[in-house]
């Protein structure tokens, strides 16, 4: 019994070492309470994975770098504030939206996801990690965005769902307050998709500042995060009616 604990205690020691390392080759830094929150979600996902679909990566380095640190990476790139209010849309499993809680703990965070199950899920995470001032929720964006306490309420939206950048804006930009940010977190080269998501993203309020690209540590992944400020409020007919932004989205 005592070897099996120790050999349970060396394993979990190197994989804590292995995120550390892993995080710090983008320059995050975490403390030894957060990395064992990341530790106790990865446990998490993988459990809940068996009986629901959460993700199709489920050995712990590929969850470090694909999900964890792939998350984290806007924080380099980006200059992501320790505080304020972001939005996840389309979080599925909590990525970006959890690990940002996690290594800034002041953020203020909402989830949002389309699928009642998955954010079951992410209230158990909450629970578990004892993480406070974050909130999920269950519902479409095109719906949501038209609520007086989420419409234009966020400093911060970010989304990795998977979804053309035109149809991206026209769920996220509405959120975004005056001067605020929606960044889309894109695989790949994106050139073309963000040239035809130009006049989407400038019907609905925004502009695009930036386009930051980004190679993931130990792999070739790559990665473009799309930075568009919020300059002018959204015009109250976006977003269109559910299903609609997927379907007909604002092209050039």
């Amino acid at each position: 019994m005592e070897k099996n604990g120790s050999y349970r205690k060396a394993d979990l020691e190197s994989q804590i070492t292995y995120l550390k390392r892993a995080c710090e080759n983008i320059g995050v830094i975490l403390t030894e309470d957060q990395l064992h929150q990341f530790y106790r979600y990865y446990e998490l996902l993988t459990e809940w994975n068996q009986v629901m679909n959460l993700t199709a990566i489920t050995e712990y380095k590929d969850v470090v770098q694909k999900h964890f640190v792939d998350s984290l990476a806007l924080i380099p790139v980006c200059g992501v504030s320790a505080s304020g209010a972001l939005l996840d849309v389309g979080t599925g499993a909590g990525f970006p939206g959890i690990p940002l809680k996690i290594a800034f703990p002041e953020l203020r965070v909402t989830l949002l996801d389309s699928l009642n199950k998955r954010v079951k899920f992410l209230n158990q995470v909450i629970e578990t990690l004892g993480l406070s001032e974050i909130w999920a929720f269950h519902g479409r964006a095109e719906d949501f965005a038209k609520k007086k306490e989420f419409r234009e309420q966020f400093d911060l939206c970010v989304s990795r769902a998977v979804a053309n950048l035109a149809s991206l804006s026209e769920y996220c930009i509405p959120f975004v307050r005056m001067g605020g940010l929606f960044i889309s977190y894109k695989s790949g080269n994106s050139e073309e998709e963000i040239s035809q998501a130009g006049k989407a993203i400038q019907v609905l309020g925004g502009h695009l500042r930036e386009v930051k690209e980004f190679f993931l540590p130990d792999s070739d992944i790559s990665r473009s995060f799309v930075m568009i400020e919020k300059r002018r409020a959204t015009d109250k007919k976006y977003p269109r009616k559910a299903g609609l932004p997927g379907k007909e989205p604002i092209l050039s």
